[in-house]
C-alpha cells in the first residue's frame, strides 16, 4: 500500500525481527500517512536522494525485542530512523532544520542514522525538538 509518493506500508513496517508480528492497527496508518509526508520533505530538502528507512512503526512484540520504550513515537507510527546515502546523519539533520521542516524531533543517533518524528497528535504543533543521542548521551543539537 503506498502512502506517499515514495513511501510504502511496508517500507514503514520493515523489521529486522520478522518472526514477530509487526501489522499496524487502522488507526496508525493514517499517522505512517503523516510520516511519509514528511520523509517526502526529507527526501526534496535532501536534493532527492533516496530515503532509507531501517525502523519505522513497531508493533509492542517489537519494540520490546529492540530495547526500546513503550513511549517512543515508532509504537503510534509517527517515528522513522533512516539514512540517505552520501550523506552524514549531521549533515540530513543540519539539512531537515535548514530547511525548517515541521518535525516534532529530528534526533542525530550514534552519527549513524536519523530519527524524525511527526507530532503523536494528528492535531498537535510540532515541537520542533533537536537532540543528539551518543555515548556520551542526551543533549541539544546545536
Amino acid at each position: 500500500m503506498k502512502l506517499s509518493t515514495h513511501f510504502t506500508l511496508d517500507e514503514l513496517t520493515v523489521t529486522d525481527h520478522r518472526e514477530l508480528d509487526n501489522t499496524p492497527p487502522p488507526a496508525v496508518i493514517e499517522n505512517l500517512r503523516r510520516l511519509a509526508a514528511l520523509l517526502e520533505q526529507v527526501k526534496l530538502a535532501c536534493g532527492g536522494k533516496p530515503v532509507l528507512v531501517s525502523s519505522g512503526y513497531r508493533s509492542r512484540a517489537v519494540n520490546l525485542a529492540v530495547g526500546s520504550k513503550e513511549s517512543s513515537q515508532h509504537r503510534l507510527g509517527c517515528a522513522a530512523d533512516f539514512r540517505i546515502l552520501g550523506m552524514t546523519a549531521d549533515q540530513v539533520v543540519r539539512r531537515i532544520i535548514s530547511a525548517g521542516l515541521p518535525f516534532d524531533q529530528v534526533i542525530r543517533e550514534f552519527d549513524r542514522w536519523t530519527h524524525i518524528s511527526v507530532a503523536s497528535n494528528p492535531g498537535a504543533a510540532p515541537r520542533g525538538s533537536k537532540l543528539i543521542i551518543d555515548r556520551n548521551g542526551n543533549r541539544g543539537f546545536v
